[in-house]
């Protein structure tokens, strides 16, 4: 017989080599002696034979090569038709499928043209894998990037893993690659082989924009359908905005989802996404958390890492089940107020074969330069912002968390790392920018972009910057050339406060100015005042543990810490197990402590943080003006030989204050003079030593203010300040 093909191109149909198979296999229109005929031509691996049905009548293709690719003209036909094959395998039972070359390109030329400008905030849409209808026919549409490669294919149970059998189309100019593949569908595994520009031996890829990937130590992505989700959370999103203003109380529990709580006796133990929200959210509730905030829970292949090295950006981790068990945390989270946070990591990623590191064999989603393109603290690969295509994923993914799945806000971590090209690197480790200078400009303006973007499309949503050294204007507008951000985590008030509070009571007034100094620049931002998981692990040891003393002294000094947390302009956030006093460091690999509930003094430290958090949502004066100079005023700074401070904080109406005084020493004070804006009866608010909290129940009841100026104030009271102690006064209405 005769066949349409000449030997080299049997040969590289047959060896994967072909770089626009969609041009052989399929329906074609060809001439033949001058005649148009039609030629149909499959390539099936497994098959002894190969029959075309249509319209019910059946047409056996002619094996062209040993390698599985058969062919048959029809001479009689001028237009094309629809067809399904029929294949007899070499083993097994006789099946008939669809032919993937039957159809046509599913990508829109707008999605095209916004890729190549890398302007596709929602890329997820098109990219990656989508259950589809075409024809009548269900099957799954893929869309790749690797702008690069000579060949993509998709790989999976549905075609054996072989790579010659469901070879993509390129789009060129995008670098983008397509096929719709008929039958494949939910729980499907697969991934994408990638032949490189030097012809190594082919790579194995999980999908980038995968939204569900196989349980480590597995690779694949798993075809799955996030559409059908009925949300319950229409209340809480459509006062989201109003609640995560400014000047709102915002008050964040930060935890670890696989170490939060763990199954006894089961290997790991997680506790899935619908099983955490329906125990954590009652607690949070209690507790009086607006916000949980999650470490990063996309997925990632190694469980040390915490969830900051990750290969899959799009699937929600599958170790705490699947993208709709996520959506039910969320949702559940939202029907009781709280909103969710959670920690996305655009600064580098996992160097995993199965990941995005030499995607299609070159620097795609990397710089190719190590000096640019590796971060040697972690181990992992830098993102070159400067491509469209990781502008595109990055962005996109950012929107995607918004959309699919109504997050609240986004924790950026390891922004310093973004913005300065010598971040922990030696002279000679690192390349300037074309100005000469240290600055990433590039990652600069990826993240002006992501916050525009964030905000744009979701106005509601909030941004939060894990950003540890002096760079200006994180938490201000792009417009005014900040980063654009909403609020930047405090770390400089957190390693100052921290360092001072760890120190013996009798030295602390030789540090006083650690204690103040946050006050010179806090209001140059949008702060969030951070106690996180980072500093409970790698031998700093737990909160409660660092502090200095005996055991009483350990936890009074805790309760005055987190007391002047939230009496301190900002909005708050702890890690989880600080809240009731955890004595060991944070472990990701086992459950909190919970047993230490059984202990009064640790029962007294959580009801304190409810307090806290109940009062932080019923003062004004301790939430409205975080970010405005106008709501604060010291009192007293300067009686550093008894450690002790005081200050107001006042609401937008200046009329209503509250009075903080702290006293950082085992000392009880009786008498101590302290100046207020006015004469009158004070109440209470809070004491951190009342023996409601475990302490020793010093101070007053009943306090009044006399007229008299004192610390520039036009009034005074005469107090006792209790034992390491804060108190949070207020006039009595």
């Amino acid at each position: 017989m005769n066949f349409t093909l000449s030997k080299k191109i049997i040969d590289s149909i047959s060896d994967g080599s072909h770089g626009d198979p969609f041009s052989v296999l399929g329906l074609h229109e060809i001439k033949i002696d001058g005649k148009s005929k039609l030629v149909l031509r499959a390539f099936r691996p497994e098959a002894k034979s190969v029959t075309a049905v249509v319209n019910k009548k059946k047409y056996e293709l002619e094996p062209v090569s040993s390698d599985g690719l058969f062919e048959r003209v029809f001479s009689r036909r001028k237009n094309r038709f629809e067809y399904d094959l029929e294949i007899v395998p070499h083993k097994g039972k006789k099946f008939t499928v669809t032919d993937a070359y039957r159809f046509k390109s599913l990508i829109s030329d707008f999605d095209l043209q916004l890729w190549g400008e890398g302007n596709h905030h929602q890329a997820y849409e098109f990219m990656g894998a989508h259950q589809w209808e075409i024809e009548g026919v269900k099957g799954t549409h893929f869309v790749v990037t690797a702008p690069s490669a000579t060949r993509v294919s998709v790989i999976g149970e549905f075609n054996g893993w072989d790579g010659r059998v469901h070879r993509m189309r390129k789009f060129h100019d995008q670098g983008i690659w397509e096929i719709f593949i008929p039958h494949v569908t939910d729980g499907d595994h697969y991934k994408y082989e990638i032949k490189t520009p030097a012809q190594d031996p082919p790579l194995k890829k999980a999908d980038p924009f995968a939204t569900y990937s196989e349980l480590r130590p597995g690779t694949a992505s798993i075809v799955t359908n996030i559409e059908d989700y009925k949300w319950n959370d229409k209340k809480w999103m459509k006062s989201r905005q109003d609640k995560q203003a400014f000047d709102q109380p915002i008050s964040i529990y930060e935890m670890h989802l696989g170490s939060w709580r763990r199954k006894v006796g089961e290997d790991p133990g997680f506790l899935n996404f619908r099983e955490t929200a329906d125990q954590l959210v009652p607690y949070l509730k209690d507790l009086g958390y607006t916000h949980v905030e999650l470490m990063p829970i996309a997925e990632h292949p190694y469980d040390p890492s915490w969830g900051y090295q990750i290969t899959g950006y799009f699937a929600p981790t599958s170790r705490f089940g699947t993208p709709e068990d996520f959506m039910y945390f969320v949702d559940k989270c939202h029907q009781a107020d709280i909103g969710v946070i959670i920690d996305w990591v655009p600064a580098h990623f996992a160097k995993d074969d199965h990941g995005l590191r030499r995607f299609d064999g070159t620097g795609l989603f990397e710089h190719d330069d190590p000096r640019k393109g590796e971060h040697k603290d972690w181990g992992t690969c830098i993102f070159n912002y400067g491509r469209t295509e990781v502008r595109n994923f990055l962005i996109s993914n950012a929107i995607y968390w918004c959309d699919k799945f109504h997050v609240d806000g986004l924790r950026v971590d390891a922004v310093a790392s973004m913005l300065y090209l010598d971040y922990s690197r030696d002279e000679g480790e690192w390349v300037p920018n074309k100005y000469g200078g240290r600055e990433n400009i590039e990652a600069i303006d990826f993240l002006r972009a992501f916050n525009d973007s964030v905000h744009h499309h979701f106005p509601g949503v909030i941004t939060f910057a894990e950003e540890s050294t002096s760079w200006g204007g994180v938490s201000r507008p792009t417009e005014t050339g900040g980063l654009g951000f909403d609020f930047k985590w405090n770390m400089g008030w957190m390693n100052d406060t921290l360092t001072y509070i760890e120190k013996d009571p009798l030295f602390r007034k030789y540090h006083q100015d650690q204690l103040t100094f946050s006050l010179i620049y806090a209001f140059s931002e949008q702060f969030t005042l951070p106690f996180s998981h980072d500093e409970v692990v790698h031998m700093k040891q737990s909160m409660l543990s660092k502090m200095p003393g005996d055991d009483w002294q350990k936890f009074a000094n805790l309760r005055l810490l987190y007391l002047y947390m939230y009496a301190h302009p900002g909005k708050n956030l702890l890690f989880m197990g600080s809240e009731f006093g955890q004595w060991s460091e944070w472990s990701e690999s086992r459950s909190l402590d919970w047993h230490l509930l059984e202990w009064e003094k640790h029962q007294g430290l959580q009801l304190l943080l409810k307090d806290l958090n109940g009062l932080n949502k019923k003062e004004n004066a301790l939430h409205e003006l975080d970010s405005d100079w106008r709501g604060f005023e010291w009192i007293d700074v300067s009686d550093a030989d008894n450690s002790i401070i005081s200050f107001i904080r006042r609401a937008k109406n200046p009329e209503d204050f509250v009075v903080v005084i702290l006293n950082f020493t085992p000392t009880v004070h009786y008498g101590y003079k302290v100046g207020v804006p006015h004469a009158g009866e004070y109440e209470v608010l809070m004491n951190s030593d009342s023996e409601f909290y475990g302490g020793s129940n010093a101070g007053d009841s009943e306090i009044h203010a006399e007229w008299g100026e004192w610390h520039g104030q036009k009034a005074n009271i005469a107090i006792t300040v209790p034992p390491l102690a804060g108190l949070i006064l207020k006039p009595k209405s």
